[in-house]
């Protein structure tokens, strides 16, 4: 078997009727003749979008063969002990040009029963923002099923949603079963779990280009949503540059952002996982293993278990979620 080393692969590009031109314009990459683009998949474990290497030895090979040919080299121990040959992170880049349906995504327990898969927990960092602009996260106070059923029947489910107001840098924690939107104007960078089940419980009563309205899922959701009210739902952490900073930590995943202006190393040999970095500002250079891997901004990288220590060379400054399974 070859070696293994920090991974690249290959975009898909997904077409939304929510989404813009920002993956081309600030990202700067290529969606080809697509009329927009409001998603990339990055790392994508996803049985019907499975991500494929774009670079080195491995360039063609889809990431579930790696898994299966790899096995805990790629993942660690703990982590394939647990997923299996299912890689257990999808990374994406999303660009709403237009709000997102309002929805709901369900927990481990009832995607398994309903679904036979993953939850889906997920967390967002902003990556830009236009002036003005929001997003829906959890209840602006406490709610029953029943008070969540008289809004929605009465068309007033907005008046009982928590809206923020949103700059670049922010982050927020999605845990299964907390009600959301993307809003107007954002490009994100979202981490969750592999899954792509999504409870749609209101898309403004928007039509595609045939006039149909898209599917909800009323009833699926009932039984996925929290209902709580929290006091606090975006994530609260202290920018500082030239220091791992801690934003996000869960049972599906860690993140840390880092904001450095000059080269640095990370030691990675007491983590039993992969890490991946996704790249949010600059560029830097990774060095592992004696060789060189350039990364920029609207890119990501796996690093499989067996590299144990890394140099990241930056002549410019970079930013990248740092993100992997404890």
């Amino acid at each position: 078997m070859s070696a293994l080393y920090p991974l690249k692969f290959k975009t898909i590009y997904k077409d939304k009727i929510w989404g813009g031109q920002k993956i081309k314009t600030y990202l700067h990459k290529d969606f080809g003749s697509l009329p927009n683009c409001g998603e990339t998949w990055e790392i994508s474990g996803v049985k019907s979008d499975v991500s494929v290497v774009a670079n080195g030895e491995l360039e063609g090979e889809s990431l579930a063969d790696l898994l299966e040919k790899y096995k805990d080299q790629l993942v660690g121990k703990k982590v394939y002990d647990h997923f299996g040959n299912i890689f257990p992170l999808l990374i994406k880049f999303i660009d709403a040009n237009d709000d997102l349906s309002i929805q709901v995504h369900p927990n481990d327990e009832l995607a398994k029963k309903r679904h036979n898969s993953f939850g889906k927990t997920e967390m967002w960092y902003v990556i830009e923002a236009d002036k003005g602009s929001t997003l829906i996260t959890g209840f602006n106070q406490p709610v029953t099923e029943q008070i969540y059923l008289d809004k929605f029947n009465n068309g007033h489910l907005m008046d009982i949603l928590n809206r923020e107001n949103v700059t670049a840098g922010d982050v927020f924690f999605l845990p299964a079963g907390r009600v959301h939107t993307i809003g107007k104007g954002l490009l994100i960078a979202e981490i969750q779990q592999t899954s792509d089940i999504t409870y749609r419980i209101y898309d403004f009563d928007r039509v595609d280009d045939n006039g149909n309205k898209r599917e909800l899922h009323t009833e699926e959701a009932l039984a996925a949503i929290d209902y709580h009210f929290y006091p606090e739902y975006k994530t609260k952490y202290q920018p500082e540059k030239n220091k791992d900073v801690h934003l996000v930590t869960c049972p599906y995943f860690t993140t840390n952002i880092m904001d450095f202006t000059e080269s640095t190393s990370k030691d990675y040999s007491g983590l039993d996982s992969f890490v991946i970095h996704v790249c949010v500002a600059g560029d830097y250079v990774i060095e592992a293993d004696g060789k060189q891997y350039p990364v920029k901004m609207g890119e990501c990288i796996l690093l499989p278990k067996t590299i144990n220590s890394v140099e990241l060379k930056t002549t410019n400054g970079f930013k990248i979620l740092e993100s992997y399974i404890e």
